[in-house]
């Protein structure tokens, strides 16, 4: 399929912070802290993908009866005292880990099977996290035990550090890559001793379902139209999309079009640049970007509305079971 078909066919409990009426990530400036507590449940279950096959994974869940990948994105203000409990549902041992984001470790060591910690730290580094399982590493955090977890700047509501290019919304975008083999051999408390051969690509845990497909249009399963994942907003709305990778493959970040600001890099400030294509390092690689909802800037004549996809330059990430086109990590962004 050409680029532009491709581009026709596409157009067709979080601690700290809250979902507003339409679904997006809503918070508040404040200069003083608080104490934030969260809780996680480790379990297991199977998710169907989309070609239909059952494949097994973990989750930082919100409850002991449900399986959540990635867990719940939080965002938290510099100087918050956070709490998270993690309660281990399961048989196996496992950790939560925040690197970088406090002056103090954030590592809850080994949590064994039936067993509970809490971890508490002060967020001290404005910036984007991923919180992941470090035990049997990447296997544990691929298989879905990971997150995402934002700081903001104290007193700033619309800065991702002090001084950076402002924004009015904000939006996590976790990519994994899903090779079953692995997660089967982890299911059944072996270490993976096989070459990694990622047949499934999501992001926020949900896959592309295009027009005229099964569950296309449905938020719970569709990435294109996730409130959560999907950018919306008219000409100025500038949005903060803090980008992160749990898995194992390296990522070019395209929002076809458009163009991005580009902040940051592996939580590094850099110079801000309006690009058209991100790149994000595999394992745990970070960029943030504002999506400035300005006119398409190759678009004639000029254009104000309209439905533009974000998909990824490396062409695998684009399907499922090794071969349906168009359900892979890619969402749509809506000029309304």
């Amino acid at each position: 399929m050409d680029r532009r078909n491709f581009l026709k066919i596409s157009g067709a409990g979080v601690a700290g912070s809250m979902l507003s009426a339409v679904g997006l990530l809503s918070w508040s400036s404040r200069s003083y802290a608080q104490t934030i507590r969260q809780t996680f449940y480790i379990t297991d279950g199977m998710i169907e993908q989309p070609d239909g096959v059952d494949v097994y994974f973990r989750g930082f869940s919100s409850s002991a009866g449900s399986l959540n990948v990635p867990g719940a994105q939080m965002i938290v203000n510099e100087g918050d005292t956070v709490e998270i409990t993690i309660i281990n549902t399961l048989g196996s041992s496992h950790s939560f880990v925040i690197d970088g984001i406090s002056d103090q470790q954030v590592n809850s060591g080994r949590i064994r099977g039936g067993e509970s910690t809490t971890v508490s730290f002060v967020a001290r580094n404005p910036g984007s996290y991923l919180y992941y399982d470090a035990r049997n590493a990447p296997f544990n955090r691929v298989t879905g035990l990971h997150g995402g977890i934002a700081v903001m700047p104290s007193g700033s509501g619309n800065e991702l550090y002090a001084g950076s290019p402002t924004f009015e919304q904000q939006y996590f975008w976790i990519f994994n890559d899903t090779d079953p083999a692995w997660n089967n051999a982890v299911r059944n408390g072996q270490t993976p001793n096989s070459n990694f051969t990622p047949r499934y690509f999501t992001i926020n845990g949900l896959s592309g379902r295009p027009p005229n497909s099964p569950g296309n249009g449905d938020p719970a399963i569709d990435a294109m139209h996730n409130k959560l994942t999907a950018l919306h907003g008219h000409i100025g709305d500038r949005a903060l999309v803090r980008i992160l990778n749990a898995g194992m493959a390296q990522h070019a970040v395209h929002t076809h079009g458009n163009h991005m600001e580009w902040l940051t890099q592996d939580g590094n400030i850099r110079p801000v640049w309006s690009k058209d294509i991100v790149p994000l390092n595999y394992n745990m690689g970070v960029s943030d970007v504002i999506f400035p909802f300005e006119p398409p800037p190759d678009a004639w004549p000029e254009v104000n509305t309209g439905v533009y996809p974000m998909h990824l330059h490396d062409e695998m990430t684009q399907t499922a079971g090794g071969g349906l086109y168009m359900f892979g990590a890619m969402t749509d962004i809506f000029f309304e």
